[in-house]
């Protein structure tokens, strides 16, 4: 169990990053899920995740309860709705539109749900 734990950890991870510069894909979730994994299966990795200079802030804002950067919320949900919005134009199926759209409304929903860090 342990080493399927670091393997999905590490899949984990590696979608996280790609999700920093992919719009299609969300960093947070992975690295959380990241973060849990490495949490039951590895200490060592998991204070390498939260202690990471780039990754540890978006696991330890969100997992603190401060809340996402206001920069950051309107990064995602720019982006998010550009990439549906493309999507939208590509997909010519009005159950995936549909799909797409009411997932984007309930994911813009959340975040702006979400506490707005204020850093000082």
């Amino acid at each position: 169990m342990r080493y399927l734990l670091l393997a999905i950890g590490w899949l984990s991870v590696a979608l996280g990053v790609l999700g920093i510069f992919l719009p299609v894909l969300p960093t947070t979730p992975f690295l959380l899920l990241a973060a849990a994994c490495f949490a039951r299966s590895s200490p060592r990795f998991h204070d390498w995740l939260i202690n990471h200079p780039t990754l540890g802030p978006w696991i330890r804002d969100y997992l603190s309860g401060e809340g996402i950067p206001l920069k950051g919320k309107v990064y995602a949900i720019g982006l998010m709705w550009a990439s549906i919005g493309l999507s939208c134009y590509l997909v010519p199926l009005f159950w995936a539109r549909a799909f797409m759209l009411s997932s984007a409304v309930l994911v813009s929903l959340y975040i702006l749900k979400q506490k707005t860090l204020r850093r000082s």
